[in-house]
Formats: structure tokens, sequence, C-alpha cells
């Protein structure tokens, strides 16, 4: 049977008695055993009644706890009285000016008395209070209705009586903290000094005042979306494509811009004009400066600029860009992408051609090319100029280009010199023709041999010379950070952001929460991905750290 199953009744064994012999195991019982001492456990439970104003702490606003305290006192009254409130009863007394009065001097009351308690005991009994007491500058004295005021030296002067004498609040309760946001939403979150003035205007003192008013100014949300300045991080280190020496145009960063207006054809009623671009590239290493003309902002346009770009100065092994969407329409017809994954670079890698983009709206990320954009439109304003009442055809806009191009390889990439012994200037023209102004070599002692060998050492020496005051002079420029040259906070998953907008108003910059944070090889964060909603849909976005300013931190 299963109820005489060893299941549930055991071994054998336990059931039988325990034989042990009086030799090795005698039984002695606890009571007779006089080593043992009894031990006696005694607890004792004390209750500390916890004071009413904890409950304060868990409202957000003045307005609405004078409300709540004053229904409290409204519907204690009725019981009092032996009326059972109703509905009507419990909600109509409670909203007069002077219940709300009353629920104010209650609260104030409670609080004054969990903090004040020996003063107010002191000024009761007619006795002053102690040297050592905090409010001992302020002169403290009870009104009529036992509330703890400062007393000071104004009583001769006109002013109102709560101006006269502020009631106290310490600064170090909850119901300080919601006055002062109630003064501060009242002055339409002006600054410290109007918020404090609110404060003593609606008859207030509140004890370390100035510290708390800034904490709450500096932790109010509208206050930082107004105001708040924009994230800023540590700059980076430069990529090992602008301080390696590598041939020229090996790693590029391109940019597009213009337009400028053409004429293509004659016609009887005048002329047909078209819109020009100008694509820019520029040497990451070298700083040498590359433009081709575009005759449309199409993907197979811009292709066929690189294709030129390739057939004049070489493979290119990597491009840098921002993400514009002819880059990436360009880089999708060649198998490119934006997504910077592992698989996706491994794929480039295996085709020996990387194309990297910077974040969205960063144009500080590709300052080395940013930079080259500006110039070149400073000096074909100068060119246009020059050219002023001439007609501007695709041949002219063509042929400026590559005086541009070439006024910029001149320019030189370090301070000039005043040494005579370095007679000419760096710039990236010398390793890109090879030729200098001052240095001219007569072949006239050389026959064709000497001469090919006499070539070929010109051109090792001045590559040498160029790349030995590349690393001595130029990289030395790059070493200091300009800017940004301390940490601050990472932006962190769950932060909520103001993502700025340059086409709206700072009112109308949409509120975002940040879904993934880009870490660089530093462990430093300079942009991440959000989440934005906006006309009811919710949009995500790739922004730098600088176009954004945290409201709310996870934290």
């Amino acid at each position: 049977m299963l109820r005489d199953s060893k299941w549930l009744l055991g071994a054998t064994q336990l059931s039988k008695p325990l034989e042990l012999s009086d030799d090795r195991f005698p039984l002695v019982e606890p009571e007779e055993d006089k080593e043992i001492r009894p031990e006696a456990v005694v607890m004792k439970t004390e209750l500390i009644p916890a004071p009413v104003t904890y409950l304060f702490d868990k409202f957000s606003r003045w307005s609405k706890l004078v409300k709540v305290i004053s229904h409290v006192m409204h519907a204690a009254k009725l019981f009092k009285q032996g009326v059972k409130p109703k509905n009507q009863d419990a909600t109509s007394g409670p909203t007069t000016p002077g219940s709300m009065s009353a629920a104010k001097t209650s609260i104030i009351k409670e609080v004054q008395k969990q903090f004040y308690k020996t003063e107010l005991d002191l000024l009761h009994q007619g006795k002053p209070i102690p040297k050592t007491s905090s409010l001992l500058t302020l002169c403290p004295k009870l009104d009529k209705e036992g509330i703890l005021r400062v007393g000071g030296r104004l009583d001769a002067s006109d002013v109102e009586g709560h101006r006269k004498h502020p009631v106290l609040i310490p600064g170090s309760h909850h119901i300080a903290t919601l006055l002062v946001r109630r003064c501060h939403e009242s002055v339409s979150h002006q600054g410290r000094h109007f918020t404090e003035g609110a404060v003593r205007e609606a008859g207030y003192w509140v004890t370390g005042g100035k510290r708390l008013i800034s904490l709450i100014i500096h932790r109010c949300v509208t206050c930082r979306r107004l105001c708040s300045r924009l994230c800023v991080q540590k700059m980076a280190d430069l990529p090992s494509d602008r301080v390696v020496p590598t041939p020229p145009f090996s790693c590029v960063g391109v940019d597009v811009f213009g337009p400028w207006t053409v004429i293509t054809r004659r016609t009887r009623g005048g002329a047909a004009a078209n819109k020009r671009w100008a694509a820019l590239f520029t040497c990451m290493s070298t700083r040498a400066v590359h433009i081709e003309v575009l005759e449309e902002m199409s993907s197979s346009c811009f292709i066929n600029a690189v294709r030129r770009l390739y057939s004049i100065r070489g493979h290119v092994k990597q491009f840098r860009s921002d993400q514009g969407t002819n880059f990436i329409g360009a880089t999708a017809d060649i198998g490119v992408s934006a997504v910077e994954s592992k698989e996706m670079k491994d794929f480039l890698s295996a085709h020996d051609s990387t194309w990297t983009f910077n974040p969205p709206h960063a144009s500080h990320f590709g300052g080395a090319w940013e930079r080259m954009i500006g110039v070149a439109r400073r000096i074909l304003d100068a060119m246009f100029l020059e050219n002023k009442g001439k007609e501007l055809t695709h041949e002219v806009l063509t042929t400026l280009m590559a005086e541009v191009c070439a006024i910029l390889n001149a320019r030189p990439l370090v301070p000039v010199s005043s040494d005579p012994e370095q007679p000419f200037v760096l710039s990236p023209s010398v390793l890109l023709t090879q030729k200098t102004e001052d240095q001219i070599e007569s072949l006239a002692h050389l026959d064709v041999k000497d001469m090919y060998r006499a070539q070929w050492r010109h051109v090792q020496v001045l590559a040498e010379k160029f790349w030995s005051r590349w690393r001595r002079e130029y990289l030395s420029l790059l070493q200091p950070r300009r800017k940004w040259q301390e940490k601050e906070r990472n932006v962190k998953v769950g932060d909520v952001v103001l993502m700025k907008d340059t086409q709206s108003a700072r009112n109308d910059w949409p509120l975002g929460v940040v879904t993934r944070a880009i870490a660089s090889e530093d462990g430093l964060v300079r942009k991440v991905e959000l989440r934005v909603r906006r006309n009811g849909k919710s949009t995500s976005f790739q922004r730098p750290v600088t176009e954004l300013a945290v409201l709310v931190s996870d934290e």
C-alpha cells in the first residue's frame, strides 16, 4: 500500500529506538547540568511618532498642498460638529479665501514647530532665545497667530506688515522648495535676483534662501529649455590619416559647395543658363586640394568626379564626408553605405576602399575640409569681382576652379620662416608639382642618363625635405587643443534632451530621448541617437552632442 511505503514512513532505522550505552553517551538532563547558563532575551519596542510634516513631501506644488490641507481641515471641522460630510459639503467650503489662509497658517505652524521648537517655547514663555540659535541675528518674534516672524529694526517704517516682518521658513524643509518654485514661476522663470525678490514680496524669509533659489533654478526644466548651454565634450584625438605620412590623396575629405549660374548656350531671345557646383577633395595628410566642377547634384555626376580624381591623383583609400544626400546616393551606387557596422567595414576593406560619414549637423567633425570651403569661396569672390560684367561660362568656371586649386595648394602650411637655410615655403604644391620658384637647376653639364638620374634625385630630395619639415613643423601645430580641453559628463541613454534646430526659435526646438550613446575610442560620447516625436510620429535622428541640451538626466 502507498501509506506503508518508505516514501511516507522513511527508512526502518529511523523507527527503531536509539540504544546508547551510559559509558559512551551519558544522558544528562539540562536542568541538572549546572554548567548551562539560562539565556533570557528581552525585546523592547519604542514607538517614535513621525511628524505630520512628512506628508508634505508628497506634494510638488504649493497650491496643491494648501488646497488638500484646506479640504482636510474642513472635513475635520464637519466631523467635530457631528455632521457626516457629503461630497458637495467637503468640496464647497475649503475653496474660500479664509479657509485657504487658515490652511497656510496650519502648514507653517507645523513646520516651525518641527524646526524651531526651542525658540517657540522660549518666546511663548517670554524668554530670549539662546545665543547659539541660528535665528539670533533675525530677532524672531511671535505674531497673534503664534507664527514665528522676523523681528528686525523696521518697526517704525510704513511698510506693510507681511513685508516688514516676513514669516520664517526653514530652507531645508520641502515647503521652502515649494514656495520658491511658486515664486520662480510667478516671475516667468527669471534669475535668482527676481525670484528672491518675489519670495520676499510674498512675505516669506527662507533661511539659506540664496543657495536654495540657485539650486531650484539649476534644476528647473523650463529654465534649461530656455537658456541652458549646449553640450560639449573634450576635443577628440586626430585620426591616423591626419598624422601619418601617406602619398597625396590617399585619404581625402569631400564636400560640395556652390551653386553658380553659367551660360550654357546662346538663343535668339537671349542665353540659356544652368547651375554648376564644385566638389572639393582635401588630402588629410598633406592638406592638398583638388576641385572638380559638377554639372548637377546627382549621384552619377559625383561618381564621374570621383573617377576623374582617381585618374589624376591616383587611387583613394579612404573618403570622409558629411551625410549629404548626394554622398549617400553616390555611395549607394558604388556599394558603400552610411552604416558603420563591422560587416560593412570588412566588405569595404576587401575592396580596398572605405567611406566614413560624420554625424549630421556636425561640421566641426570635418574642419579639415570645411575650412578649405570657406577659403575657396573668398578666393572666388575676389575673382568674380575682377571679372565683373563678363559672362560666366562652364569653361571660365572650370578655369577659375583650377586657379583656386593652385592658390590653395601654394598656401604655407606653417608660419613662413626667416631662416636663410629654409629657402622654400612648406606648401602642398611642393610635393604635388616637385617645383619651387627659387630653385632652377642647370642641365647643361648632364647627358640623357645623368638627366634622368638627376631628376630622380631632385624629386627624392624635395619629397624628403617636405616630409621632414612636415613632421618637425606642421605636426607640432596640431598638438594643442584650442578649445574643449576638459572632459564633460557623457550624454547617456534615457536623458531627455532638447535638439537644436537652426530653422526655428528655441521655444520650438523638439524634445527627444537618447536611445543610444555612441562612444569614441577614448570612451567619451560625442554623438548619439535620439528619438523625437514630430507631427504625431516618432522619428530617430543621429546628432553630435554639440547640437543637444540636456534637460533631465537619467540620473
